[in-house]
């Protein structure tokens, strides 16, 4: 079954000359955990009339680290599921217990060591998308997302890095991809001194599954 997705390109018909990078990322939903946004995807070096097309794949994986640097591999992670990183003979390794999240909207990754904190990254179209850094034994970190991505103009923005605070919330601009198959993200604003408007991000020539 082939992996469904949403086909996007952003183009850019805004004024700005200064090379700016185009951030994209999603936030995590699940209440009560402080999980950390990642900067999913940045677009570097979109001329004026360029176009970068992407894909958004509805599917995610899921992989972990623990403390002595060994990273698991990456498994296929569905809302519902639940993952335990467990001591083996071999070391330690990410389990997939199934449908055991604590609700049907997210993906649980808990540490089941009896030492070391792990962290646990959830990853969109082969990038990183999430991680939660710090689970100490006993703890899990929990993954929900929206059908949605949030866009926005940044600078020295590094692909898959933790987005600060500041950057978070400097850009508002939320796009909901529920029931698209394509659309392009048109681009706008910018500009020099005076004359300069606030970068806007809409999208335009929706098809819809």
């Amino acid at each position: 079954m082939a992996d469904p997705f949403v086909q996007l390109q952003v183009i850019n018909k805004s004024n700005d000359c200064n090379e700016s990078q185009v951030l994209i990322f999603q936030k995590n939903v699940a209440p009560g955990f402080s999980e950390i946004a990642v900067a999913w995807m940045v677009i570097q070096n979109l001329g004026q009339g360029d176009r970068h097309p992407f894909k958004y794949q509805f599917s995610m994986q899921v992989d972990a680290a623990d403390s002595w640097g060994n990273y698991t591999p990456q498994f296929p992670a569905s809302p519902g599921q639940a993952y335990q990183m467990v001591k083996t003979c071999s070391g330690n390794e990410l389990k997939n217990y199934g449908p055991g999240a604590a609700e049907a909207t997210d993906i649980d990754v808990l540490n089941n060591l009896a030492q070391g904190a792990i962290a646990a990254n959830i990853y969109r179209s082969g990038k990183m998308m999430a991680t939660k850094t710090g689970i100490a034994p006993g703890q899990k970190a929990v993954f929900q997302f929206k059908p949605t991505i949030f866009i926005g103009v940044a600078s020295q923005i590094i692909e898959g890095e933790i987005l600060n605070s500041a950057i978070l919330s400097s850009i508002n601009t939320e796009i909901s991809l529920l029931g698209l198959k394509s659309a392009d993200i048109i681009m706008t604003g910018g500009g020099p001194g005076t004359t300069s408007t606030p970068f806007q991000f809409n999208l335009a020539n929706q098809q819809y599954l």
